[in-house]
């Protein structure tokens, strides 16, 4: 009986630690709020596995999407109007919590990088 009652007890550990298990996939899609690292900065957007939609002080811009594994996406610019627009935008993750990831992000072949916070909304 009491080895019984132990195996019920660990089944039931085992069972709420994966259940709070983040899954990557779970950013792929979905609303998200992105924060920068001068905690300034923020953006909103709205995303499915291929296209990013993103309102960032009011202007509204739409983002090819292509994940390279699980850490790491290339958003470029649907409708580039200049050439930093059609220059591919790198975003590694390297760190994730139950909502959110943080992120160090830069343009192909550029020194600018930036670093922030994308929270999941939905």
């Amino acid at each position: 009986m009491r080895y019984l009652f132990i195996v019920v007890l660990l089944c039931f550990m085992v069972s709420c630690i994966n259940s709070s298990k983040v899954h990557m996939d779970d950013f792929k899609q979905g609303k998200f709020k992105t924060v920068l690292e001068d905690n300034k900065t923020e953006s909103f957007a709205i995303r499915n596995d291929s296209i990013q939609i993103e309102d960032f002080n009011g202007k509204m811009d739409t983002f090819n999407i292509k994940w390279l594994d699980q850490f790491e996406y290339v958003l470029t610019k649907r409708v580039p109007k200049t050439l930093l627009d059609s220059t591919p935008f790198y975003v590694k993750i390297t760190s994730v919590k139950q909502n959110s990831y943080s992120f160090n992000a830069y343009y192909k072949g550029s020194n600018f990088k930036q670093k922030g916070t994308a929270f999941k909304l939905e």
